[in-house]
């Protein structure tokens, strides 16, 4: 079915997929991770962006271009580079919507920190997802933290 107006063009077909007579249905999920930095410079954000990224990507089957947005958040002690730029330069990560933002101000959260959280979309709606949280941001989710993916 497709619908159309006078500025959009919608095609309902690009929510399902068809396969062997039978609907599979897309759905959209969430990946969390969040990762720390010991200075506030461009070469220790990019490194620990670079190494949350390759977990994340070790650790769950999906591909660019089944990611719907990336949002990273930082804390307000990190600003000498955007997350997205170094997520940006990633194969195929090109076409994918990156967004920075500064992470709320709380007293006592943990410092340096650069969270953040990945829409997909997927066939499956049981495929696992594994969230990521390495360096001092383990401690903000010891229930999600995986001891193989958590480094010092």
């Amino acid at each position: 079915m497709v619908l159309t107006g006078p500025r959009v063009t919608l095609d309902l077909n690009l929510f399902k997929r068809y396969r062997e007579d039978r609907t599979v249905e897309w759905r959209a999920r969430a990946i969390r991770g969040a990762t720390t930095v010991p200075e506030n410079s461009a070469a220790a954000i990019e490194l620990a962006v670079t190494e949350l990224l390759d977990e994340l990507e070790t650790n769950n089957a999906v591909p660019p271009e089944d990611m719907v947005s990336v949002t990273f958040s930082v804390t307000r002690d990190l600003d000498a580079i955007f997350p997205a730029s170094v997520a940006r330069r990633r194969p195929g990560w090109q076409s994918v919507p990156l967004l920075d933002v500064q992470q709320m101000a709380v007293q006592g959260s943990l410092e340096r920190c650069i969270r953040l959280l990945l829409h997909f979309n997927c066939s499956n709606p049981k495929q696992q997802v594994v969230h990521t949280y390495l360096r001092k941001a383990k401690n903000l989710r010891p229930d999600l933290a995986r001891p193989e993916a958590v480094t010092s």
